[in-house]
């Protein structure tokens, strides 16, 4: 294993071309490098990456290659760009093989100058002296959270990378950081740029690391000062400290109700935009949806800290089971299994939530309590994930109508006056007609289900425009 060095040939160091030069085989991980011109004669993996769905999947066939080279050859000599130690996922891989870990194939790593050296000489930055972290772009988000600089944030090979990493922090107001672009290149460029330019300023590519020298109120530290004013409440608040999971279930529930508030309003500005005389109508809303999503997420943060007072489970294990719940519930993404197209995949999460849960039903878990529309809409959902034939759009309409003649037909049987029975005034209905309303609205779900309508928030924009209706009047 041997590295190219960060820029062009005159740093690749003398060893490496030394060993190249003897080797009896060479393997390039890419030649979109610029020290790959020097050794023309090696074989490049770069047709890999044309045909693997991942880079994930490019590194592992990769280092599966790599592996049957020295079985047939004896030794070769692998080359990568920059360090063969620094940010080499293939090197990572190649230690695990088990024909490496088995001791039947050898691995020796020989140094060689990396980015961060060019970087620390461009930034005039002592490493060890500033505590500097190095972080991913494509996983900034996770990887920086708490954290609070000097970051150098490595493979910002795209615009939607850094444009990634701006949405996930921010540095303190008027602090500048550093694109660093082609180091050590004829065509090299240092520019510093506010947080708001960082994605705006050069096209990025495969030699491209953003320096940032402080962070503010990054999303891991804004979650632990949330956790640590929490247990502040539960201790010094008499109302905080009186409160069970029992209590707060009418809390949580008005809170995710407000949260449906909010995001209908949202939804409503994205469908049709503001109206002329609305011009701060999105901020408005954006604002009313951000601070209901932070009710809700008190909520989540109350009850995970009753938990943990008793000893149950901490919000840790809360964030925890989630994340390991996705992981387990996405093996196209994580486990190498092959995606279907969508209806494959929600039979396929279905199944998996199914074992997962050691149930003997699929619908099991639906909470009863949920409204009318929305446990039809589901339970519609989860007969199709298993199979089964449900109308479309034609037959639903169908139905529907089918349905509404019956009403007509038993109401003027029945002789009965329009509007003699008001259910709020007491009294069940006719259970017929009960029946038939029940049949209705079940078909009005499948409907709005086959057209891609959500019947529940359907129902709630129309009573929300009679709402504003019966106010005028009134």
């Amino acid at each position: 294993m041997v590295g190219l060095g960060p820029a062009g040939p005159d740093l690749t160091t003398t060893g490496t071309r030394t060993l190249i030069d003897r080797a009896a085989a060479v393997f390039l991980r890419t030649r979109r490098h610029p020290a790959a011109e020097a050794f023309p004669a090696a074989e490049a993996f770069d047709r890999l990456y044309e045909s693997a769905p991942t880079f994930d999947d490019v590194y592992r066939s990769i280092v599966d290659e790599l592996v049957d080279g020295a079985r047939r050859r004896g030794a070769v000599v692998y080359a990568v760009p920059g360090s063969p130690v620094v940010a080499e996922r293939t090197v990572v891989l190649l230690r695990r093989h088990p024909a490496v870990v088995d001791g039947e194939v050898a691995m020796a790593v020989h140094p060689a100058l990396s980015f961060l050296d060019v970087a620390y000489a461009r930034l005039g930055v002592d490493p060890v002296a500033s505590g500097v972290r190095i972080v991913d772009g494509e996983s900034f988000a996770t990887e920086a959270a708490g954290e609070r600089g000097p970051l150098l944030v490595a493979q910002c090979w795209s615009t939607s990378v850094l444009s990634g990493v701006k949405l996930s922090a921010e540095p303190p107001p008027g602090t500048t950081v550093t694109l660093l672009h082609h180091l050590g290149l004829d065509d090299e460029r240092i520019v510093e740029v506010g947080w708001d330019e960082l994605d705006r300023t050069l096209e990025p590519d495969h030699l491209t690391s953003l320096w940032i020298p402080t962070l503010a109120d990054p999303v891991g530290a804004e979650l632990v000062r949330l956790d640590e004013l929490m247990h502040d409440l539960r201790q010094r608040c008499p109302w905080d400290r009186e409160q069970t999971h029992g209590s707060l279930a009418r809390h949580l529930m008005e809170e995710a109700y407000e949260v449906l508030e909010a995001i209908d309003a949202v939804a409503a500005i994205d469908a049709g935009g503001p109206g002329p005389d609305d011009g701060d109508a999105e901020e408005r809303a954006v604002a009313h949806l951000e601070e209901e999503l932070g009710d809700l997420l008190f909520q989540v943060y109350f009850h995970a800290t009753l938990a943990a007072e008793v000893g149950r489970f901490s919000l840790a294990d809360v964030a925890r089971g989630v994340h390991d719940k996705l992981v387990s519930r996405h093996p196209h993404l994580f486990d190498g299994a092959r995606a279907g197209d969508p209806g494959r995949m929600a039979a396929d999460w279905e199944a998996l939530k199914k074992a997962e849960k050691g149930r003997t039903s699929i619908t099991e878990g639906i909470p009863v309590a949920l409204p009318a529309l929305a446990l039809a809409a589901k339970l519609q959902r989860k007969g199709l994930a298993v199979g089964m034939d449900l109308p479309g759009p034609g037959a639903a309409a169908a139905a529907v109508a089918g349905a509404a003649a019956s009403l007509i037909r038993a109401d003027e049987a029945s002789g009965r006056a329009d509007g003699a029975v008001d259910p709020d005034e007491g009294g069940d209905g006719d259970p017929a007609a009960t029946a038939r309303i029940g049949e209705l609205l079940f078909s009005a779900v499948s409907l709005a289900r086959s057209l891609g309508v959500d019947a529940e928030g359907a129902l709630r924009a129309r009573a929300t425009a009679f709402r504003r209706q019966v106010e005028s009047l009134g």
